[in-house]
């Protein structure tokens, strides 16, 4: 039985117009990280395993919205989440809050696996991870300048986004477009999905959430059938507008049209995102156990909130 992977870096899209220093590291990060992903299934890691690591990567580059590049809340603080599962078994970990871990998916795999429960949050979260000792960091290591920046312009429009792709006016409360003044697009959640040789599935998804959301808000990547599912017929993990894919159950709703209606992956993503959420709120990826891929989205022309 053959493999299959894919992963994201954020609803959205990278414009052909972005300059290059701020393109091509992007394209970079994502071409190593998926290299890293296709080289550990090579060797025949599982599929778990695969999506930690990669997500892992995805947090230490601070282009995307989660670890190093996290985005700020309204105090100017940061407030990372992930979750990781495991479609073989349905077992699965979550994290939230979390200000100082140098990389939250690993910690959500250790709820997941030495803990009883499938949710830690903030100061437990932080407790545990110190218990364990998994890497910590001052929280000022994840707070770069391009996201104090992102947070000033949407303090300026009063609004939470999931980017900023343009300069902000005083007069402006209309939705805009990721082409715009500035050329700059929205950096987003990461996320991986893959199917090893042996058909195990996983999903892994991690965020710092939204510009200048409230200090407490958790969103879509932590909560399982939102952000992030996997079972034995496919692995999702979600991107966009958390507050509407919870309410879409999206990720486990692709699982349960392909489980009760018998549609295909691509069938039952595409009805997802077109469907039931509303346009300019989600992407995703995901991976059947046949080792089908699909990654449907809505949001190109839509970026504020």
């Amino acid at each position: 039985m053959g493999w299959a992977i894919a992963l994201h870096g954020g609803a959205g899209d990278i414009p052909l117009n972005l300059p290059a220093e701020r393109r091509l590291p992007r394209e970079a990060a994502l071409k190593h990280c998926l290299n890293v992903g296709v080289a550990a299934l090579k060797a025949n890691k599982n599929a778990l395993d695969v999506v930690e690591l990669v997500v892992r990567e995805l947090e230490n580059h601070p282009n995307f919205n989660a670890g190093k590049g996290s985005v700020l809340t309204t105090a100017g603080t940061i407030e990372m989440e992930a979750c990781i599962m495991d479609g073989n078994t349905m077992k699965c970990g979550a994290v939230s809050g979390l200000t100082t871990v140098v990389n939250a998916i690993s910690l959500a795999r250790l709820v997941m696996e030495k803990t009883p429960h499938i949710y830690l949050a903030f100061d437990g979260a932080e407790a545990f991870a110190r218990e364990q000792g998994v890497e910590t960091i001052d929280s000022s290591h994840f707070i770069t300048s391009e996201n104090i920046e992102r947070l000033h312009q949407a303090k300026e429009a009063n609004r939470v986004q999931i980017d900023y792709t343009q300069p902000i006016t005083a007069n402006s409360n209309k939705e805009t477009t990721a082409a715009d003044a500035n050329g700059d697009s929205q950096i987003g959640t990461v996320g991986c999905v893959a199917v090893d040789s042996c058909g195990n599935l996983a999903s892994a998804t991690s965020t710092g959430g939204l510009v200048n959301k409230m200090v407490g808000r958790i969103g879509d990547t932590p909560i399982i059938g939102a952000g992030t599912y996997a079972n034995h017929l496919c692995a999702v993990s979600a991107t966009g507008k958390g507050e509407s894919i919870i309410r879409g159950t999206v990720a486990r709703d692709v699982a349960a049209l392909m489980e009760f209606r018998g549609l295909s992956l691509k069938e039952a993503a595409s009805y997802v995102v077109d469907d039931r959420v509303p346009k300019g709120t989600c992407g995703l990826v995901a991976v059947s156990a046949t080792g089908e891929v699909t990654m449907p989205f809505n949001t190109t022309d839509e970026t504020y909130i």
